[in-house]
């Protein structure tokens, strides 16, 4: 398993907290997501790296309306 922290952009509450979190669930290869508002938006994965990339999260993060920077 390979493990990323993500910067997210765009959340202003804990609905878009959620919201991220389910996307990257969602995506093929995640183990396990982590999102927080605070200190500063960010999304902990712990992903598969045979089955999910950098990449393929970030998309899913961008699919649920967010901006993202690894």
């Amino acid at each position: 398993m390979d493990a990323i922290t993500l910067k997210i952009g765009g959340m202003t509450c804990d609905g878009c907290a959620s919201a991220v979190q389910k996307a990257l669930e969602r995506t093929n290869g995640v183990s396990t997501a982590s999102v927080s508002m605070t200190p500063a938006p960010r999304a902990a994965v712990t992903y598969d790296p045979n089955l999910a990339t950098p990449a393929t999260l970030c998309t899913a993060v961008q699919d649920a309306g967010y901006d993202v920077t690894v």
